[in-house]
């Protein structure tokens, strides 16, 4: 995906009148730990708690100009997306309904109710909450808010543009981590390094709890997996979207997995190299770099914490070094 000057300008005007620009570290606690230079991009840091907030505002601003008669909307989520939709509705005065799988995060559903959403549990994983979804929209009319649309995707680019414009020539990192749950923040990471011009390379990661997108960059073509994933809900897709996979296949150097097990070791690093808190995809990208470190040894690698929206009980048992209930 390609997206213009102006279309990035107005896009950083929308979210820079909600948000400003998250911060980022080479925090000297994961050099040492790592035997590598980590740039860490705090989208922990925005008025949600995760990156996705920037989508929904550019998504919104788009659709009060293209559909200004629609006052409803409904869409599905994991959480971060349906905060990013609540947070956006509300800005433009319109009602959100949010459909999420049994089970979901307690506190990420608090969170959806506080910002004036309607929420309703439907299915086992979100696949079939989407489709819930999809089904509410025709029958009441309700525009669906879809979770990959080239409208979040310039929203997400900005981050990306935020931290690719940072480096002095020569000085940016070698290689930057991307977690994938539907695509969105993968999609923006490819955008923005073709905006920018930047030469590192992009490896995605998934959870090996859900490897739809793995098995799909391996096989080439979307591959169906199961979802067992206890930690990382943001990354918890059980089916690739077709257009996501272009990009991955396109521009991905590699994809690699990490269990909850690793993603709970590097939720526990952040919190003690940096006294941040991330959820479990929040912390996927750190995760892939501690995994891949044998090979990056003395180099520049970049990470987004894309996330901090994890449960206080969940975050506890981390932690603990307990294994998720």
């Amino acid at each position: 995906m390609m997206f213009s000057r102006a279309q990035v300008q107005a896009a950083q005007r929308t979210v820079y009148a909600a948000m400003p620009p998250t911060p980022q570290y080479a925090w000297p606690l994961l050099r040492e730990r790592l035997g590598m230079q980590v740039w860490v991009k705090h989208e922990n840091h925005t008025p949600t708690g995760a990156f996705k907030v920037r989508g929904g505002l550019t998504y919104f601003s788009d659709l009060a100009q293209e559909q200004p008669a629609v006052r409803g909307v409904i869409s599905a989520t994991r959480g971060n997306h349906g905060q990013s939709v609540g947070l956006a509705a509300r800005k433009h005065g319109l009602a959100a309904t949010i459909v999420v799988p049994r089970g979901n995060s307690v506190e990420k559903n608090a969170a959806m109710r506080a910002l004036g959403a309607t929420l309703i549990e439907h299915g086992d994983d979100f696949q079939a909450a989407r489709e819930h979804a999809a089904g509410l929209a025709q029958q009441s009319g309700l525009h669906m808010v879809p979770s990959l649309h080239t409208g979040l995707i310039k929203g997400v680019m900005t981050y990306w543009v935020e931290f690719f414009e940072s480096f002095a020539p020569g000085q940016a990192p070698e290689v930057v981590f991307v977690p994938i749950g539907q695509g969105s923040g993968f999609c923006a990471a490819a955008a923005a390094r073709a905006y920018t011009g930047a030469r590192c390379k992009l490896v995605g990661v998934v959870s090996s709890h859900a490897t739809t997108y793995l098995d799909s960059f391996r096989s080439g073509a979307v591959v169906a997996a199961p979802v067992t994933t206890r930690l990382a809900d943001g990354m918890a897709c059980r089916l690739a979207d077709e257009e996501a996979l272009a990009v991955v296949l396109r521009e991905a150097d590699d994809v690699v997995a990490v269990s909850d097990a690793e993603v709970a070791q590097a939720m526990r690093v952040l919190f003690a190299d940096t006294h941040n808190v991330a959820e479990g995809a929040g912390a996927a990208a750190l995760t892939a770099a501690m995994q891949q470190r044998s090979r990056w040894q003395g180099k520049v690698v970049g990470i987004a914490l894309t996330g901090g929206n994890v449960d206080s009980a969940l975050f506890a048992q981390v932690l603990a070094d307990q294994a998720p209930a």
